[in-house]
């Protein structure tokens, strides 16, 4: 298949608004691509590169090759040659990285051109996030939806989910099977104000656990071989021995758990998260970090007991299964209850203790991965959102010479982009400002001598605010009230932002 019949479908995505349309247009082209490149298709067609980065930054894609008048690059091809950018590494590989990047555009037309500048930069608006394809690739291969989503589940990768049913239908979607070594999704959850809020969403007894400020994980064991992932899929295993030793110690061979790690006080307190998240990042020295800001563990979460799946088992016979191979000392502290005070009660212990809050859970759902259902309710003791920082205004006075004003976006699924909510520039450190301005002169989208700096969307950051309100001063119409920056977040990607439709219920 031709570059140019990706980079079509992509503008007639983008030029539909109906969510059914998009998805037609999707499952025309992924009804024709052949099985060698039905990765690559949807992969791009979704807005991510099969190598992640492949090292072109804006400053290598500003002089590009004239364009060529006829469309004869392959996806094949294409994909090949972003393959070997990314191997340019050592003496000369500077030369030869501009010489590849000359040879692919040099080979494009000028909406090819404009389709894969886009792609590299993580600017593929077009509104094909994962839902919409999903349903474009059920439609495709005339399978329900139901059963790609499951495999999405397991397998993690909607390119190779794609593919196997493009070629395979249902047979080859029911073929993925819960993998030791092979993470999947976290489980993610919806938030609410206040303990009696989450018991009524859940509707009875509930299990309330504690949230702690930690880095999420999912740990997996073959025998004597343990594996740790992050929230996004990254093997962190030789950063992380004291869980890797945990888990090491336990009487099941074959398990996967959900947890977390974080870093503890001698009084039992939390370090703030950016002492466990740089503890978690330390690679090289890992004994050094280790003896002076040791990790603890916790599990909240069995996914694979015994060489039994258990996504589809209930919450509580999942944590029946976690307790029964985890010790107490290793679990997150829990209470099940479906009163109020006694949650709320519960709620003021764990945040006297210094953590973030509670997370609420019914005991009756089964392990949704890589979705945030209402299964799953966390509960903090202020009101906090993860945005996206859209652009940055340079500072005045004492804050002459750094970007500090944010402005800050909500995910829209609908649109695939980011609605603004308001700015800020409280919350942030003099170390946090000179962080920043360098992180946003590396993804700025344009110039960056005027008063605003347009960036790429790319850094979440946690915000904390009073209220939303009503506000015809910003496209979605409401604004956050007294917005400030608590820190940012490198654990998640610009598609674990929270929603416009997540903001604007907390609208009072």
């Amino acid at each position: 298949m031709l570059l140019i019949d990706l980079a079509r479908t992509s503008t007639a995505v983008a030029a539909d608004s109906a969510r059914l349309a998009k998805i037609r247009h999707l499952a025309e082209l992924l009804g024709r691509v052949g099985p060698d490149e039905a990765e690559i298709a949807i992969a791009y067609l979704s807005g991510v590169l099969p190598q992640r980065q492949v090292g072109l930054g804006w400053s290598g894609l500003r002089d590009l090759p004239s364009p060529r008048q006829v469309a004869t690059a392959t996806l094949s091809r294409v994909n090949g040659l972003l393959d070997e950018i990314k191997a340019c590494s050592g003496p000369g590989s500077q030369a030869a990285r501009r010489a590849l990047t000359a040879e692919l555009f040099g080979a494009l037309t000028e909406q090819e051109q404009s389709f894969l500048v886009r792609l590299l930069q993580g600017e593929l608006r077009q509104g094909a996030l994962d839902g919409v394809m999903i349903e474009a690739i059920a439609m495709a291969a005339e399978v329900p939806a139901a059963e790609v989503r499951r495999a999405l589940t397991l397998r993690g990768s909607l390119p190779a989910v794609g593919a196997a049913a493009l070629s395979g239908g249902v047979a080859a979607l029911r073929a993925f099977r819960l993998e030791v070594g092979r993470p999947v999704a976290p489980m993610l959850a919806q938030s609410a104000p206040n303990v009696a809020a989450a018991l009524e969403k859940i509707g009875g007894p509930a299990a309330l656990e504690w949230k702690l400020d930690g880095v999420r994980i999912q740990a997996h064991r073959s025998g004597d071989q343990v594996m740790v992932f992050t929230r996004t899929l990254d093997d962190i295993t030789a950063q992380v021995p004291e869980l890797v030793e945990a888990v090491l110690a336990l009487p099941s061979t074959d398990l996967v758990l959900d947890g977390e790690v974080i870093a503890l006080r001698s009084d039992g307190r939390p370090h703030p998260f950016q002492v466990t998240s740089g503890r978690v990042a330390g690679k090289l020295d890992v004994a050094k970090l280790r003896a002076s800001t040791p990790l603890s563990v916790f599990f909240f979460d069995a996914l694979r007991v015994d060489g039994r799946d258990l996504l589809e088992s209930s919450a509580a016979e999942r944590h029946a299964e976690l307790a029964r191979v985890v010790p107490d000392k290793l679990l997150i502290p829990r209470l099940v209850t479906a009163d109020p005070a006694e949650g709320e009660a519960f709620f003021a212990e764990v945040v006297r203790q210094g953590h973030e809050g509670l997370v609420v859970k019914s005991p009756r759902a089964t392990y949704a991965a890589g979705r945030r259902g209402a299964a799953w309710i966390k509960v903090k003791p202020r009101h906090t959102l993860d945005l996206v920082v859209l652009a940055a205004e340079w500072g005045h006075g004492r804050r002459k010479g750094t970007l500090s004003n944010l402005h800050l976006g909500a995910r829209d699924p609908e649109t695939g982009g980011f609605v603004m909510l308001g700015k800020t520039f409280k919350g942030l450190t003099d170390k946090l400002l000179a962080w920043q301005t360098e992180q946003f002169l590396r993804i700025a989208d344009g110039p960056t001598d005027g008063w605003v700096v347009t960036l790429r969307p790319e850094l979440v950051v946690e915000i904390a605010f009073d209220s939303v309100q009503r506000s015809p001063r910003y496209p979605g119409g409401m604004a956050l009230r007294f917005a400030r920056v608590l820190r940012y977040r490198p654990d998640k990607r610009p598609e674990d932002a929270d929603t416009v439709e997540t903001v604007r219920s907390l609208m009072f």
